[in-house]
């Protein structure tokens, strides 16, 4: 009697040890599983990398309080499944933003919002060097990613290098745009140059206030092609 005993104790811990065994790679399959639906969520997210300067990467502010960072959070409060990444660089000019954009380009790009230029102007660079590079910069996201959505963001300067050459460089943004047939945002700038509470000391860089301003000035061109993007 006392054998037998022995034999179910054993039986039942034997079984027992299976189910365990069982239930922990159950665990582990749902566990993997999970992991996978997420990287492949992850994998299904388009990307929109703004390209640029001071102005993109939030000179003087938190990385959340730049505009790109707030576009983020607009399209995540929507449902669509995008991913900003921020490429802004301080002090990028349109000659050193065509030296690197290949590299940025590694990756594979639904939308490419191209904010270069201002540095250009203020430094009064040849007009025809500044469109020269913007060009060359199109150029190179389209051979490298040629179902990518353009962006062209519009800029202006004070006039500090005259009438002539101020006109001029406003009107590269609106020409190349129209060449290229892509999507121009006017001005990023709009109703925030030039006044002083919505801009840092500088003078130049916008605030945390001035950047709200600045992503509703892109977000009134980039909602379009998210919600109806090209097939």
């Amino acid at each position: 009697m006392r054998s037998l005993l022995v034999v179910w104790s054993l039986l039942f811990i034997f079984l027992s040890s299976c189910g365990n065994n069982e239930k922990k790679k159950g665990e582990e399959e749902s566990s993997d599983k999970e992991v996978v639906k997420q990287e492949e969520k992850q994998q299904d997210k388009g990307v929109i990398l703004f390209f640029g300067n001071s102005l993109t990467a939030g000179y003087g502010l938190e990385p959340n309080e730049a505009f790109p960072a707030l576009i983020q959070k607009r399209i995540d409060s929507l449902g669509l499944s995008y991913e900003v990444v921020n490429a802004g660089l301080s002090g990028e000019t349109t000659a050193s933003g065509k030296n690197r954009v290949e590299w940025v380009l590694n990756q594979d790009v639904d939308v490419f919002v191209l904010e270069l230029g201002a540095n250009d102007g203020l430094r009064g660079i040849p007009l025809d060097e500044t469109r020269k590079n913007l060009q060359e910069i199109i150029d190179i996201v389209r051979e490298k990613n040629p179902g990518a959505e353009i962006v062209l963001a519009g800029m202006q300067i004070p006039p500090n290098m005259g009438p002539e050459y101020t006109s001029e460089f406003r009107n590269i943004f609106p020409e190349l745009a129209e060449k290229n047939e892509i999507s121009l945002i006017p001005f990023l700038l709009e109703d925030v140059a030039g006044i002083p509470e919505l801009n840092q000391g500088d003078g130049i860089h916008p605030t945390v206030e001035g950047q709200e301003i600045v992503a509703n000035n892109v977000w009134e061109v980039l909602k379009a092609i998210l919600e109806d993007p090209k097939s």
